[in-house]
């Protein structure tokens, strides 16, 4: 069983940036989307109007696992996990479900209602932790949820 922890992201540290990005990058397979440029934008910005956060996990100081999650700017009261990524040899081992919660339980303390949207691949965990499938839609191999609260 794999001992690793769960915190918000310090972007302003140039080696936990890095490491992010650098997991992000190996996680995706399409360079031209997540170019390292528009990673660190992404990691490092800053909207006075819709908040971004993003958590990592930890093991023995080194990133094994992020995941984003961000206020919608085109629909008020919805948040969306995003740019969620595990280490290849930390997959299965709880992770990905711990990043999960860690941004579905910051967003449910910190905003009274809502909805939160997830694009993925797989479905079984995401029902587990209350999201619904929307439509039973399915495009380019990924799934779209949704959980209220």
């Amino acid at each position: 069983m794999s001992n690793f922890q769960i915190e918000i992201l310090d972007a302003s540290s140039p080696l936990l940036l890095e490491s992010s990005i650098t997991l992000l990058i190996n996680a995706f397979s399409k360079p031209e989307r997540y170019s390292v440029q528009r990673l660190s934008n992404e990691l490092q910005a800053e909207d006075p109007f819709f908040y971004r956060r993003f958590f990592i996990a930890l093991e023995d100081g080194k990133i094994i696992g992020i995941g984003g999650v961000k206020a919608a700017d085109w629909a008020s009261h919805t948040h969306l996990l995003y740019l969620s990524a595990v280490a290849l040899e930390h997959r299965g081992k709880g992770v990905g479900r711990a990043l999960v919660k860690a941004r579905v339980d910051w967003v449910e303390k910190n905003h009274k209602c809502g909805r939160i949207l997830v694009s993925s691949p797989k479905v079984k965990r995401l029902i587990e932790l209350g999201f619904t499938e929307v439509r039973k839609s399915f495009v380019d191999g990924r799934h779209l949820l949704f959980r209220r609260f």
